[in-house]
């Protein structure tokens, strides 16, 4: 998979992709990491990308010209799944668009700034419009290192178990169950005795039913999914 991330801060999203799972899955090749800084596709020497709005307002908006010559150099290079634009009013990020962005070859993601992007450029490039959440960032830096944490993970050979990430909450719309490890005993709180018998069969049973509690307690909305 190729990730091509446009960016007016490159270096803010540099950092997690140089340590733990990220850098393992570059290391590996199973994964590319491209930043480009809008700033190289600025139109005049003073490096502008951004510029007021019509019709008045307070804040700035991110220019249509630069960010078309990025996209439009890229899409030159390769073909891409998704262009993605990083944005609170976007589609709520979830496991299940993970899942599926993860099948991708290749993605380029826009990180909007200021108060957001042209709108042509939501009109004429973007694919899809992904929100981390229903508040408001400085930029869509860390939105895009978190959607990327949430693909890379699920590419096979990443992860050192890949039936891991199958495990993980929100799979199946259940929380996962309570987990334990040794020791078994300590300060007299004790791990579930079933979790110990070796009976896979019913260990398995025991963790579906956990998993259902969990969710039903903490998340009863995804049960109605």
């Amino acid at each position: 998979m190729r990730i091509d991330i446009i960016t007016v801060l490159p270096e803010l999203l540099q950092s997690p992709f140089e340590a733990s799972i990220l850098k393992r899955a570059i290391d590996k090749g199973l994964v590319s990491i491209h930043f480009h800084n809008l700033r190289d596709y600025s139109t005049n020497n003073y490096k502008q990308i951004d510029d007021y709005q019509f019709g008045g307002g307070a804040g700035m908006v991110m220019m249509i010209e630069p960010i078309d010559k990025c996209i439009s150099a890229l899409k030159q290079e390769r073909e891409y799944g998704e262009i993605i634009y990083m944005t609170p009013d976007g589609e709520t990020l979830n496991q299940g668009i993970a899942n599926e962005l993860s099948l991708k070859e290749n993605l380029i993601l826009l990180c909007g700034h200021y108060k957001g992007v042209d709108q042509r450029v939501r009109d004429q490039f973007i694919t899809r419009e992904i929100s981390i959440g229903d508040y408001v960032l400085s930029g869509g830096e860390l939105g895009a290192a978190v959607l990327c944490d949430s693909i890379i993970r699920l590419i096979p050979g990443v992860l050192s178990n890949e039936t891991s990430a199958l495990t993980d909450s929100f799979q199946d719309n259940l929380l996962a169950p309570p987990i334990y490890t040794r020791p078994s005993s300590y300060k007299q709180w004790e791990v579930p005795e079933i979790l110990l018998s070796g009976d896979s069969a019913k260990i398995e049973a025991w963790r579906e039913e956990q998993a259902y509690k969990h969710t039903q307690q903490r998340r009863p909305d995804l049960l109605e999914d």
